[in-house]
């Protein structure tokens, strides 16, 4: 009984040490995944990066990747802004987004496009920088200063 309360105890620590998360499938040359499928990103696997949704998933090398890209979209909020009060013209809503670029086993040169959530962006890059060996390619200062810190 004692060893179940400790291991009870550790439950919520050991998701908060996992450096993947919640991923949107945006977009790419995968055929088995459409855009808008949610899934999850795990890179606490030291030779591959995973990708997994409910129908499907995939398990990228990561001496295949060649391409880490980190970008931001920034919006303002005109439809809240009309609808609901003009203040939200005042607020941007971001969104994160990794690029990831690798070949295939035939050697094809394959794109995943993700979107993440904010709280796990600095967690994953640096995850991903160490376990390639490449550095993240950020699209402007703002998304290197959110990427970087």
């Amino acid at each position: 009984m004692r060893q179940f309360l400790i291991a009870l105890l550790f439950i919520p620590f050991s998701h908060a040490a996992d450096p993947g998360g919640h991923a949107e499938y945006i977009g790419g040359t995968l055929e088995r995944f459409n855009a808008g499928d949610g899934g999850k990103l795990h890179t606490q696997n030291p030779s591959a990066m995973i990708f997994s949704t409910g129908k499907s998933s995939i398990g990228v090398p990561y001496e295949r990747i060649n391409l880490l890209e980190y970008g931001q979209n920034v919006s303002r909020r005109v439809i809240l802004a009309t609808v609901v009060s003009p203040f939200f013209l005042l607020t941007k809503a971001r969104k994160h987004f990794l690029t990831v670029g690798y070949q295939d086993d035939r050697g094809a040169q394959q794109a995943i496009v993700l979107r993440l959530e904010k709280s796990q962006v600095r967690v994953l890059l640096a995850t991903l920088e160490a376990r390639t060996g490449l550095k993240v390619t950020f699209q402007d200062e703002e998304a290197r200063r959110a990427g970087k810190g």
